[in-house]
């Protein structure tokens, strides 16, 4: 969890007065009518802002028609966001127009926007399983500015409110959790891991590929070298890093003996740090953002409940569709131990006392599995 982040929630609170000029020719003019236009869009264009001429030449090159309005939406301490509306706006899901929220930033997409373009397209695409499914922003477009330094993300702008149905929460999350990895989604290997390293919070968080038609034992090792032993290894607590690498990940496949055959563990898309400020709801549907996504165990989204509030009605929503596995309990630590670290590696304080609370909780399951062999 990251509390600076801004997200669409915050933002709608913002509104602001619309920015915009006009710009006139002569009707005298002795160039001809087209050219005239043409000229005049041209003079417009150069008039403008970097990011006022990126909106403008992206809108009439996708067929949007012009900027009708752009509405200042807040900034954090790397972008700036925007409220944009176009003269011939495309239709959304639900047959409604389009409206868009951008982000702009002086540095590269690549830096940026890459992985949260990504994320919220694989999301997007996991979402599309019937009208129980979350209400995810489709992402028009993100890219470096044709001229100049800085770059932006285009994306569906969605009337998001506080939470509402958790019923209806679990059951859209269990949808996505079952969505197949597929080449649309960004997975067409069905692999663990994503296509690009993100970060969760303001941490990196490697996502290399395991290999194509991964199981069980490739999430073990995922999890063991690419988020624990990460985290560890930024953490720099050698009371946590010994006590994981000579009692505990030796032995993690001890926690996962359940889940091989029929139960084999299959590539889920996750969320990634879903804690209850980065859940709400969209034209009465639940909605979920500001994400960390990756493709993993569908158990590895629980890590954070106890940061979601996540009660009953929600549980007997998603297990509707994903029952618990007996060996959930077990390995819940693991899970909950990867998000305080990362909490520890963030905020520091009293974060590490919990983490190191869950590993010795792991290594005494482990002890009293072997003892029971």
């Amino acid at each position: 969890m990251n509390t600076t982040r801004i997200s669409n929630v915050a933002l709608l609170l913002t509104a602001s007065t619309p920015l915009g000029c006009c710009f006139g020719f002569s009707s005298f003019s002795p160039i001809s009518s087209s050219a005239t236009r043409l000229l005049g869009t041209q003079t417009q264009l150069a008039a403008m802002a970097p990011l006022d001429q990126e909106l403008e030449s992206w809108a009439s090159s996708a067929g949007y028609g012009q900027i009708d309005k752009a509405i200042p939406a807040g900034s954090s301490g790397w972008a700036s966001f925007r409220k944009v509306t176009v003269t011939n706006p495309p239709e959304s899901d639900d047959g409604k127009p389009v409206s868009f929220f951008v982000k702009s930033s002086s540095r590269s997409a690549e830096e940026m926007f890459l992985g949260e373009a990504l994320g919220l397209q694989a999301m997007y695409e996991c979402s599309q399983q019937g009208e129980d499914s979350l209400r995810i922003p489709k992402v028009y477009h993100y890219g470096d500015y044709s001229e100049g330094k800085g770059s932006l993300i285009i994306m569906e702008y969605l009337n998001l409110a506080g939470r509402s149905d958790d019923l209806a929460l679990g059951k859209a999350m269990a949808k996505m959790h079952l969505a197949p990895a597929t080449e649309k989604a960004g997975n067409p290997d069905k692999a663990f891991g994503f296509p690009v390293d993100n970060t969760i919070g303001g941490t990196p968080q490697p996502n290399p590929w395991t290999k194509p038609n991964s199981g069980t034992q490739e999430w073990i090792e995922f999890f063991r070298d690419h988020r624990i032993g990460h985290q560890l290894n930024l953490a720099g607590d050698s009371y946590c890093s010994n006590l994981w690498e000579n009692d505990i990940a030796p032995r993690l496949h001890l926690l996962f003996e359940d889940l091989h055959g029929e139960k084999e563990i299959k590539p889920s898309l996750l969320h990634g740090d879903l804690w209850s400020g980065n859940i709400g709801s969209a034209d009465g549907k639940p909605s979920i953002f500001d994400p960390a996504t990756y493709f993993g165990h569908h158990e590895a989204e629980w890590g954070m409940d106890w940061c979601a509030g996540l009660g009953k009605s929600f549980w007997d929503g998603y297990t509707s569709l994903i029952p618990k596995d007996e060996g959930f309990l077990d390995r819940k630590p693991l899970y909950d131990c990867y998000h305080q670290l990362n909490h520890y590696n963030l905020f520091g304080g009293g974060y590490i006392g919990s983490a190191r609370g869950h590993l010795e909780n792991l290594k005494k399951k482990l002890d009293a599995k072997e003892k029971a062999k």
